[in-house]
């Protein structure tokens, strides 16, 4: 055990959130996301959910300020309205993470193959519309 490391941070995640690099992506996926099918490193998380483990996490983790977006969601249908879930990660990006602005809007199946190529793939036991979340990783500056 470690001091002041949330307890829902599991040593697997710890361990890949230090092992990623400068502009490696990490996936936030529900529990409906294909993520056996697309990832490269699977770390299961159930019983969490993706806004208690973003808030968890995101003070030790450096988002890419050299992209306009480096948070990813997917992109809405027209026939869709905007999840609540957004508003709360705005809100936990805001108050912990570094300088961010918006999300970049990515077509689901084009968030699919992204998934293919990202450093990790995280699954929750969220059911959240539209929930799944992508982080691009940045530098640390001291």
């Amino acid at each position: 055990m470690l001091k002041n490391i949330p307890k829902i941070l599991s040593p697997d995640l710890m361990k890949t959130l230090m092992e990623m690099g400068h502009g490696d992506e990490i996936i936030l996926a529900d529990g409906n996301f294909p993520a056996a099918t697309h990832a490269k490193r699977l770390i299961r998380n159930d019983g969490l959910f993706i806004p208690e483990l973003l808030e968890a996490f995101i003070p030790y983790f450096p988002l890419d300020q050299s992209v306009e977006h480096p948070v990813v969601v997917m992109r809405l249908t027209p026939s869709e309205k905007a999840p609540e879930i957004w508003e709360t990660y705005r809100r936990i990006l805001k108050e912990h993470g570094d300088p961010f602005v918006d999300f970049e809007y990515v077509e689901r199946y084009s968030f699919y193959e992204r998934a293919k190529h990202a450093f990790a793939i995280v699954i929750t036991s969220d059911q959240s519309f539209k929930g799944n979340l992508l982080l691009k990783k940045g530098v640390v500056r001291e």
